[in-house]
């Protein structure tokens, strides 16, 4: 049993980050035995940089490092992350201690009045800061332009809806939540267009020396989906360590079948060179997803991915 009265849950301010807070509360309140969850809104270095890249203003560590900093000087206790937002590399002293089952790891398009890819007038200009995205689409559509679209859910669905871009693409997970998925929404298959590393997964934080809270938040860990979230970040960290290459990665139990699907690529921002694999189990453990690490990793650079990964080094960040 834990022993204090309230449990500090530290989360961004967006309706997003609130409402998956919530969730992981709710699930963790009957454990507690009468015990308190408090919520902390922090404010993050991303909440306030809306203007920029995230590539050219410092990556993904940008929405956590100021989450991180109070879970480790113990002014929060606990932090619910939308795992595809966490650095491959986090601080030692802190770890990713339960994951609960994975909401869909689809992205969705959303089209100024209904408008799909495929119709877009040529030369369209779409809002996304995701080089993954941007790569994806770019390779469908060489006519088309990409600028930067940053902010929160309702805040890109409102530009969208004025018209400011054609179109632009969110988590499917994250319109779910928050029940904010337009009717014009198109899911996008994961076979055509590839999620981020553990896009739709909740990744709960807390201290490594946090014994006791670690052995209740162990109740909400879900084996497949920790097993997927590991396998993904594994293939980024042996690609591009935590720059912003334009990498998606899947890893899904098959769904009419015993086993795993991984799928992942690799390609260059403008879209014009691209490295795909995809692979199967049949062995449903969690040892027949890691056998496909290897030959996942050996299937892309077959198909090019060194010397895209080469490129991308050479190119560099976008600047400020």
């Amino acid at each position: 049993m834990v022993n204090r009265n309230i449990i500090r849950l530290g989360t961004r301010g967006s309706l997003l980050a609130v409402t998956q807070s919530k969730a992981v509360a709710t699930m963790l309140a009957p454990l507690l035995a009468g015990k308190t969850i408090e919520l902390l809104t922090i404010t993050t270095s991303g909440d306030k940089q809306t203007d920029k890249p995230l590539a050219a203003s410092g990556g993904k560590g940008l929405f956590v490092k100021e989450i991180e900093e109070q879970l480790l000087d113990g002014r929060i206790d606990l932090a619910v992350h939308s795992a595809k937002d966490l650095p491959i590399e986090i601080p030692a002293d802190l770890q990713i201690i339960a994951t609960p089952p994975r909401e869909t790891p689809n992205d969705v398009w959303i089209g100024h009045q209904t408008c799909t890819i495929q119709n877009l007038p040529q030369g369209a200009c779409v809002g996304t800061s995701s080089m993954r995205r941007q790569a994806q689409l770019l390779a469908m559509r060489q006519d088309l332009s990409v600028i930067p679209l940053r902010g929160n859910i309702d805040t890109r669905l409102r530009k969208v809806s004025d018209g400011v871009v054609a179109g632009t693409f969110l988590a499917a997970a994250g319109l779910k939540r928050t029940n904010l998925l337009p009717p014009q929404g198109e899911v996008m298959p994961t076979d055509q267009f590839i999620p981020a590393a553990g896009q739709g997964t909740l990744a709960i934080q807390i201290r490594r020396s946090d014994a006791e809270l670690a052995g209740l938040l162990g109740h909400l860990d879900h084996a497949p989906t920790r097993a997927s979230l590991a396998f993904e970040r594994a293939i980024v960290r042996r690609l591009a360590g935590n720059c912003l290459a334009p990498i998606g990665v899947c890893a899904e139990p098959r769904v009419n079948d015993d086993g795993w699907i991984v799928r992942a690529f690799i390609a260059t921002p403008d879209g014009r060179q691209f490295a795909r694999a995809t692979l199967l189990s049949a062995n449903a453990s969690t040892n027949g997803l890691n056998a496909l690490f290897e030959p996942l990793l050996q299937s892309l650079m077959d198909r090019g991915a060194g010397a895209i990964m080469q490129q991308i080094s050479a190119i560099g960040p976008p600047s400020a």
